[in-house]
Parts: structure tokens; C-alpha cells; sequence
């Protein structure tokens, strides 16, 4: 009873504004950004971060966990709806302290089993060591990318467009 009521606490209490504050404010979000579009110059995936502070109230009363959420963002932020089926969405929910990985069918059909939960640790073990969100966020982002260019590397002289960008590179806060 009490860890449910200590759960309700930090989602009631964390707003956008502590998301925003959580990566280091405009500048960790463009940061956060830059190795997004650094990431996609490397291969024909789509990656998209999402970062909440809390859940909204509906979801928190149901007792759904981040990973509900972080199917419902996938949908919501239109991830899923890239061309070639290659969209990863990584989702930090910071009021349960929570990191998701999710990817479209065409991806997730040729990611190899535990290759998402190495990304997770990794973000883990650099926000163990520096305490960092920003830093944990761009770790994660990081291994997915090289998921991504090893499973849709981008090819020299292939034609692929490499300012094409079909979802923002900006974290979305909730």
C-alpha cells in the first residue's frame, strides 16, 4: 500500500518542467537531439525519444506500467508510420525511473534477443557513473543506432536520401 502511495506521489508531483530540467534544459534537449541526427546519418532508421515526467492521471489509476505507456507514445508520436517499418522509440519515464525500447515490426522482426535490454543497462550504468540523464539518454541512443546501422546501414553510392528525416530528432516531452 505504501509504495503505491509513494508511486502516486512522484507521478502527482513531476511535470514537463522536470522533464525539461531532468536532460539540462533547451540546450540538453538539442544535445539529446544532435545524437539523434548524428545517429541517422549512419543508417535508414528512424529513432524518436520520448521523455515523461509522470503518467498521465488515467493510466496511473489502471496501475499500467511504463512499458503501456511506451506502446501507447509509439502510436501517439506516429512511429510506427515510417516507410520502411524501421522506427525505434525510446521512452524514459523519469517518475518511475523507467527506460523503454520500442520498435516497429520491420525492426523488431531482426533485432537479436537481449539487444534492447544492453541498451537499457548501458543508459543504466552511465547514469550510475555520471548521475546524468542526459548523458544515460545518449547512451541508449547511442546502442540503438548501432542496432539500426547494423540491421539498415546506410550505403555509399545507393541513391538513399541522407537529409531524409521522417520523424523529428527533438525529444518529446510529456
Amino acid at each position: 500500500m505504501r509504495r503505491n502511495a509513494l508511486r502516486w506521489w512522484r507521478h502527482l508531483w513531476l511535470d514537463e518542467a522536470d522533464a525539461r530540467r531532468a536532460v539540462g534544459g533547451p540546450a540538453g534537449l538539442q544535445r539529446l537531439a544532435d545524437v539523434v541526427a548524428d545517429s541517422e546519418t549512419r543508417h535508414c532508421g528512424e529513432i524518436r525519444l520520448c521523455i515523461e515526467a509522470s503518467l498521465p492521471w488515467r493510466y496511473l489509476r489502471r496501475g499500467d506500467s511504463a512499458q503501456v505507456r511506451a506502446r501507447a507514445m509509439f502510436s501517439k508520436l506516429e512511429v510506427w508510420d515510417t516507410e520502411q517499418n524501421n522506427g525505434v522509440l525510446v521512452y524514459a519515464l523519469l517518475a518511475d525511473r523507467a527506460l523503454e525500447i520500442v520498435a516497429d515490426r520491420g525492426v523488431q522482426a531482426r533485432v537479436r534477443p537481449g539487444e534492447w535490454e544492453t541498451a537499457i543497462q548501458a543508459a543504466q550504468r552511465v547514469l550510475r557513473e555520471q548521475a546524468s540523464l542526459e548523458a544515460g539518454l545518449a547512451a541508449a541512443l547511442r546502442c540503438v543506432g548501432a542496432t539500426l546501422e547494423r540491421l539498415y546501414p546506410r550505403e555509399a553510392g545507393s541513391g538513399q536520401a541522407i537529409d531524409r528525416n521522417e520523424l523529428p530528432d527533438l525529444p518529446a516531452l510529456h
